[in-house]
Formats: C-alpha cells, sequence, structure tokens
C-alpha cells in the first residue's frame, strides 16, 4: 500500500507587511493603529474605530467613539478619512430618566464646502414634556443645526460635533423653549 503525500501548507502570514493607520490632518495625523496585507490595494476601505480617550488623553470623553476609513496609502503608512462618529449605548442610557423625555432630531446638512453629514441629536428634557412642545423642539433643533452647518466648513463642522461645541450651542437656545436637562450628538455620519 502506497504513502499518502502531506501537501505542503504555504505560509501567506510571513507574506504580509505592517502598515501604520495615521488619522487626517483635522485630527492631528495620529497613528490609531497597524494593520497587516499582502498588498497597498487591499488596505483601502478598511475602517478604525478609536475612542476619543485614544485620541486626545481626555478620559471624560471615552463614550465617544470615532470612525475613521483608509483612502491612501504612501509607503508603509495608511491615511484616512472621518466616516462618523457615535456615542456609547451605555452612556444614551445614563442620561435617559424616569419622568423626562426623549427628543430624537435626526438632521441631514450641507457645510459650506457641500459635503453632506447626517447628524442625530438628542435632546433630554428635564420633566415630561407633551408631544407638541416635542414637536416644536425637534423643528428648531434642525433648524439650528441646519444654520451652524451651513456657516462651517466639513473639518470645523466635525470638530465642533465631535467635542460638545455645536451640542451646547444648541442647548442653550433650545432650553428657552422647554426646560432641557441634557443635549447630545449621539451619531454622525458623513453621506457623501
Amino acid at each position: 500500500m502506497a504513502k499518502k503525500q502531506r501537501r505542503r501548507v504555504r505560509d501567506t502570514w510571513k507574506e504580509k507587511s505592517w502598515y501604520t493607520i495615521k488619522t487626517p490632518i483635522a485630527f492631528g495625523e495620529k497613528e490609531i493603529g497597524t494593520t497587516p496585507a499582502r498588498d497597498p490595494e487591499l488596505v483601502y476601505g478598511r475602517t478604525v474605530e478609536v475612542t476619543m480617550r485614544e485620541l486626545t488623553g481626555d478620559f471624560s470623553k471615552q463614550y465617544i467613539k470615532l470612525q475613521f476609513e483608509v483612502d491612501n496609502v504612501a509607503g508603509d503608512i495608511a491615511s484616512t478619512k472621518f466616516t462618523g462618529h457615535k456615542t456609547t449605548t451605555d452612556y444614551v442610557r445614563s442620561m435617559i430618566r424616569r419622568g423626562t423625555s426623549r427628543i430624537d432630531a435626526p438632521v441631514i446638512v450641507t457645510t459650506q464646502d457641500e459635503r453632506k453629514l447626517k447628524l442625530h441629536v438628542l435632546a433630554v428634557t428635564t420633566r415630561r414634556a407633551k408631544s407638541s412642545q416635542q414637536k416644536y423642539m425637534r423643528e428648531t433643533i434642525t433648524e439650528l443645526v441646519s444654520n451652524v452647518a451651513s456657516e462651517k466648513t466639513f473639518d470645523e463642522l466635525v470638530e465642533i460635533s465631535v467635542n460638545g461645541r455645536l451640542a451646547s450651542e444648541v442647548y442653550h437656545k433650545a432650553k428657552k423653549i422647554y426646560p432641557l436637562k441634557r443635549v447630545e450628538i449621539i451619531k454622525s455620519k458623513v453621506l457623501d
């Protein structure tokens, strides 16, 4: 009886190169990770999720997760572009209590340089609001965010929406309609 010849398995792991992933210029071109690939073309389109704490070192921003997508590879450096951000669900749940109202206002905005973003604004009231008050609040928030976005460039809008300045601006203008506990931009997504 003939012995079976064992097929030799090729180790593809040794053929791969490591690429350093960096954030866009707006986020300081910081190193956010590494990824292996056999060919630089295979790195394009990979997404990386990073918390704001990892980028800035500010522990109070731990709940914000930023998403980047690789769009350029030069040598062993992979550059990324911002594709969106979101806050963790446990953080959102911690804001909402019994006797309060949650007002969600998703807004599609166009920046000064014709880039489109979808921002999801969450407002939490101090006590329960009527549906007519919630509707008016939603309309006001949508109008405020659209106006601010039309005056800003894409990078400026991303910066103020991620670090909370836009939410603070909305809070100070919208609290005149109904007492608010908190306003937060819980999600953003680049549409183009």
